[in-house]
């Protein structure tokens, strides 16, 4: 038989926080068919994450955290309440950092670089693909309401206190970092590149948005697949509500439009309702019908309990690619 027979596919993640985090656990289960890598936005400003970087100027943590701890051949679950979600009570200044948090930000501080704070720790838990941050440089990441107005800071974008009748009209880096040369060729080596889901501005256009990133895209020969989310926070930032609005949006930060958007049209059952309104969480409009630009997969993907089921994400993403 043919070498290329044997030859795996490479995807590459793009996004960050739980979303991305979905993404590589869903590829996970096909690591017999592809070798996978994820990269993470850099601009994260809120909780510990903003405290770290405000008081020792590493670059923030959590994006880079949660996608080394989807990449182990670990349970998840169990390697996010280790390192993620358990956080320190007292101790002083420990007071209400998680382990994986201060191990980044030590590493990183010790070493003066973001990647040599990845590596150990990947290897700890054992991953099965790479993660790399979308830049090494620190920024701030900023939009500009419809009425003109500028607002500075993620965690501010990603918990508003304006009124949400305001919408967000654009988003950008300031300053505007370069994109990570070895995260740029990761792109260009990829022969699939999966966006999302996540918070559509803070999770999926702020890893877009560093000076490079335009050009490595139209120049890679990868497929895009966009997995948009199917619900919003109602707490959260004031981006688009209905799918053909993401896709538009998004379409302005690419250099091409993407080859196909994975929808999740699910019809909510009681339980998955209770657990929607448990999370503050409002469906999106899913107005596949105004999509007129690309190709549409309709598809249900949700867990019985509520949000999205990795394993059935996966098994859709994995015949899309191998048809």
């Amino acid at each position: 038989m043919l070498l290329s027979h044997f030859m795996k596919k490479h995807i590459t993640i793009l996004g960050g926080g739980n979303g991305g985090s979905i993404s590589i656990r869903a590829m996970k289960h096909f690591l017999n068919y592809y070798d996978i890598s994820a990269i993470v936005p850099m601009s994260d400003s809120g909780s510990s994450s903003g405290q770290l970087r405000k008081e020792f100027g590493v670059l923030p943590p959590g994006d880079i955290l949660r996608a080394i701890l989807a990449m182990s051949r670990y349970d998840y679950d169990m390697m996010k309440r280790i390192f993620y979600d358990t956080r320190y009570s007292k101790h002083g200044k420990l007071k209400g950092f998680g382990l994986g948090h201060l191990f980044i930000a030590f590493v990183e501080k010790y070493n003066g670089n973001i990647v040599d704070a990845i590596r150990p720790l990947a290897q700890a838990v054992d991953v099965v693909g790479p993660v790399f941050p979308v830049t090494k440089e620190n920024s701030d990441l900023c939009v500009e309401l419809d009425n003109g107005e500028i607002i500075i800071g993620e965690h501010e974008i990603d918990r508003p206190i304006w009124e949400r009748t305001k919408k967000i009209h654009r988003a950008f880096l300031q300053p505007t970092p370069m994109l990570y040369e070895r995260t740029r060729q990761e792109l260009l080596d990829a022969d699939v590149i999966i966006i999302g889901p996540g918070s559509f501005f803070t999770s999926i256009i702020a890893t877009l948005l560093p000076e490079g990133m335009k050009d490595t895209l139209r120049e890679s020969k990868a497929r895009i697949i966009f997995v948009p989310g199917s619900c919003v926070e109602i707490d959260g930032e004031t981006g688009p509500e209905t799918l053909s609005a993401m896709v538009n949006i998004l379409h302005t930060y690419l250099p091409r439009t993407v080859d196909v958007v994975l929808a999740n049209v699910a019809e909510l059952d009681d339980i998955q309702k209770t657990y929607y309104q448990e999370k503050k969480w409002k469906q999106i409009n899913m107005d596949v019908e105004h999509i007129t630009d690309v190709d549409v997969m309709v598809e249900n993907f949700e867990l019985a309990c509520g949000g999205f089921d990795p394993k059935k994400l996966g098994t859709i993403i994995h015949t899309w690619i191998e048809k």
